[in-house]
């Protein structure tokens, strides 16, 4: 079982009083006394990310934060989110004649520094729209949607950006390791092709031979890297800090879309930015 799934179990939800426009000190109060139940887990700190209004119900705001944790000496960021009006605060919000529960619906507005060159994959920096994702080459749902925003603005560059996170999901298909460790160098090559191809390769997704997942991306699209290539410093640190990246947004599962810095929750929006998409 993972660091995350163990802090989540650790966990219970409850409501309580608080007073809004909370401070840091305050929330960090509020985990240790009616979010995280679990003595052996320890609440260092929080980070605000985003605060925002909800829809539709006057007075309510959310604070999207990550609670910094500890657990058996090992140091966590867990994303909470926190409901808030007047003297009141709970970590869940459900409209009970719609059934929409307001925790699944929010995500922090993507910051101006995540859009810059080197994660830039396809489009102009200029273009009009831009889109942000954080994807798997092996996730069944990316496989369905990324390639298609990708041609979409490899096609229409002045009027769509890419750009691209890695978030290789190894609980469940470990071979994205290596292969997102490959794009990555071929994105440092400008290749940028070499991604968009690679989401259609057929590879045994438990597969951890370096040299046989090379030898396949070889194959099938004729790019060449060596194992010490990817196994470069500067490659772990590039994923590390892309892995860190979707703690800051929130980001749970793959893939994850944002258009011009608001979550996309279906993944369709880009098909209204360009008539060629629909």
């Amino acid at each position: 079982m993972s660091l995350m799934s163990k802090l989540l179990i650790a966990m219970i939800v409850a409501t309580a009083t608080l007073n809004a426009n909370i401070s840091e000190a305050e929330l960090v109060k509020y985990f240790k006394r009616f979010v995280v139940k679990n003595p052996s887990v320890k609440v260092n700190g929080v980070e605000i990310l985003d605060m925002r209004a909800i829809e539709g119900h006057p007075g309510w705001e959310a604070y999207l934060t990550n609670m910094k944790l500890n657990f058996n000496g090992q140091d966590a960021s867990v994303p909470q989110t926190v409901f808030v009006k007047d003297d009141l605060a709970t970590s869940m919000l459900v409209d009970i004649k719609t059934g929409k529960d307001f925790t699944n619906e929010l995500k922090p507005k993507v910051p101006a520094s995540m859009y810059d060159d080197a994660h830039l994959l396809f489009g102009n920096k200029d273009a009009q729209h831009k889109l942000l994702i954080f994807s798997d080459p092996q996730c069944p749902f990316c496989m369905e949607v990324v390639p298609e925003m990708m041609k979409v603005a490899k096609e229409h560059p002045d009027k769509v950006a890419v750009y691209y996170y890695h978030m290789p999901l190894l609980q469940i298909h470990p071979v994205s390791g290596i292969l997102t460790r490959v794009m990555y160098a071929a994105q440092e090559q400008g290749k940028n092709d070499v991604v968009l191809k690679l989401y259609s390769l057929k590879i045994n997704p438990d597969e951890t031979n370096v040299d046989k997942v090379l030898e396949a991306v070889k194959s099938y699209s004729g790019f060449v890297v060596t194992k010490e290539e990817i196994e470069q410093q500067k490659v772990k640190d590039a994923l590390r800090a892309d892995e860190k990246a979707a703690t800051k947004m929130m980001v749970t599962g793959t893939p994850t879309v944002y258009v011009d810095g608001e979550w996309d929750k279906q993944r369709d929006k880009y098909k209204s930015l360009v008539p060629a998409a629909k």
